[in-house]
């Protein structure tokens, strides 16, 4: 948008300083004291219009390519500018990701040591509480006939919400990587 209104601007621009221009050659009549002057008919003057928006239109186009040549020299500073913080934030992010996950595998073999320890009885009312995902990742790492207990104490409904995330994870045509 900003695009278009500049190209108009620029055109009015343009032609106000043409016309300014032609009224100043016209006015003072020494100002081309290398010219030959002319009688002033139509056709000249026409002629001497052209002449003259042909040797000046070189130089215009090659303006405006140089004020476009700025604009997009501007934006891609932005842009790069953009992008460096960017890849700043995902540095960031990355490393606060890998130290989470790191603190969460720590973090899930230690509790899957404390219910590898504890009967399948008292073991089952706690996964049935916590999220059905990490209750499936802890069952999924006891051993088959723990797991399989566990299973059998807890609610119906919530032992099955537990199955179908194991089943999920266990599927081979499930994507590993989350991205």
């Amino acid at each position: 948008m900003t695009s278009v209104i500049f190209r108009k601007k620029t055109t009015l621009r343009f032609r106000l300083l043409l016309s300014a221009c032609l009224l100043a050659g016209a006015a003072i009549p020494g100002a081309f004291a290398q010219e030959h002057i002319k009688p002033l008919t139509e056709m000249s003057s026409q002629d001497e219009i052209k002449q003259y928006c042909s040797n000046i239109a070189d130089a215009a186009r090659d303006q405006r390519y140089l004020l476009q040549k700025q604009d997009l020299e501007k934006l891609q500073a932005d842009v790069d500018a953009r992008m460096a913080e960017l890849d700043k934030r995902r540095a960031e992010y990355e490393d606060w990701l890998k130290r989470r996950n790191d603190f969460m595998k720590r973090a899930e073999a230690s509790l899957v040591d404390v219910f590898k320890t504890m009967k399948a009885d008292a073991a089952a009312p706690q996964l049935a509480e916590m999220n059905p995902i990490l209750a499936a990742a802890i069952v999924m790492r006891l051993p088959a006939r723990q797991s399989g207990l566990i299973l059998a104490e807890m609610e119906p409904q919530k032992a099955a919400m537990v199955a179908s995330i194991m089943s999920q994870a266990a599927d081979p045509t499930t994507s590993k990587d989350p991205s």
